[in-house]
């Protein structure tokens, strides 16, 4: 399987809602490694690392979100993967 890593700008009502706790659930079980982080313009930004299948999976929960969450786009950047295993949550940048 190839291995893909996307950096995710998630745009919508994602503050407030459990986004960046609901999207590290998320990543452990498509076995996924990278981290998510609220943005001080309103959005959640988040590097997705891992299976190519796994991360097109996310990405498509992404646009949806946890309850609460009004996801209005999801932008995609290619990116470098993480250097630190697992994915965990980053501070507001």
């Amino acid at each position: 399987m190839a291995e893909i890593a996307v950096r995710l700008v998630i745009e919508g009502r994602v503050q407030g809602v459990g986004f960046r706790y609901w999207t590290v659930e998320q990543a452990k079980e498509f076995k996924l490694t990278g981290w998510v982080r609220n943005r001080r313009d309103g959005t959640v930004e988040a590097l997705v690392s891992g299976d190519e299948v796994a991360v097109k999976a996310m990405i498509a929960a992404c646009a949806k979100g946890p309850l609460g969450a009004r996801v209005a786009a999801v932008k995609q950047f290619p990116a470098a993967p993480p250097d630190e295993p697992g994915f965990r949550q980053r501070l507001t940048e």
